[in-house]
C-alpha cells in the first residue's frame, strides 16, 4: 500500500490528508480480504457475533460497527483498485482545494462563499474553507436537486398520466408521498 501525502495538506503543520493507493503486487492479497470481509459480513448479519481484533496475546477487542463499517468501506474501493483519502473532519482547506473538492471552479467556489451557501474564515488575506462546511453544502446542493428532480418527474407524470392507467396512478402515488 503506498501512502502519499496530498495537496489538501492543512498549513502549519497542521493534521494532514492522507492518500493510500493500492499497489499492483499487493492486489491478490487486497481481493482475497475483500473476500474474507464479505464473508464476515455476511457471518455477522446473521448472528448476534461482532467483528474481532485478536492482540499478540491472544485477547479479542470487538470492532465497533462504525468501524468495521468504515472498514468494509475502505477495503471494497482498494479491491476496485481506487485509492482512498482519510482527512480529518476539522480540516481546512484553501478556495483552490475546496473548489477541486466540489468538482467546480474556484471563481464559482468564491461566489458562493460571498453568497453566503458556504461558510468560510478570512484569518488574513486568504479564505479557509472547512472540509465539514463543504460537506454539508455537498449533502444539501444533492437534496436540493433530487427535490427539483421528483417535481420534474410529478410536472411531467401529470402530463402524461393516462386516465385508468395502474401504473401511472401507483408512480404518481409515490412520487406524492416522497
Amino acid at each position: 500500500m503506498k501512502a502519499m501525502s496530498t495537496s489538501t495538506d492543512t498549513p502549519r503543520g497542521a493534521r494532514k490528508a492522507q492518500t493510500y493507493l493500492p499497489e499492483a503486487d499487493a492486489r491478490e492479497e487486497i481481493l482475497d480480504f475483500a473476500e474474507l470481509m464479505r464473508e464476515l459480513e455476511v457471518f455477522l448479519a446473521q448472528s448476534s457475533s461482532k467483528a474481532a481484533l485478536v492482540d499478540p496475546q491472544g485477547n479479542e477487542r470487538p470492532i465497533p460497527d462504525e468501524i468495521f463499517r468504515i472498514l468494509d468501506q475502505v477495503t471494497n474501493a482498494l479491491a476496485a483498485g481506487e485509492g482512498i483519502t482519510i482527512v480529518p473532519q476539522g480540516m481546512t482547506m484553501t478556495t483552490q482545494q475546496a473548489a477541486d473538492f466540489l468538482g467546480i471552479s474556484r471563481p464559482t467556489l468564491v461566489r458562493l462563499l460571498e453568497a453566503g451557501d458556504i461558510a468560510y474564515d478570512k484569518p488574513g488575506r486568504h479564505r479557509r474553507v472547512r472540509l465539514e462546511d463543504l460537506v454539508a453544502y455537498q449533502a444539501n446542493f444533492r437534496a436540493e436537486r433530487r427535490a427539483a428532480l421528483r417535481e420534474l418527474q410529478r410536472a411531467n407524470l401529470g402530463a402524461e398520466v393516462q386516465v385508468g392507467n395502474p401504473a401511472d396512478v401507483k408512480r404518481r402515488a409515490e412520487l406524492d408521498a416522497e
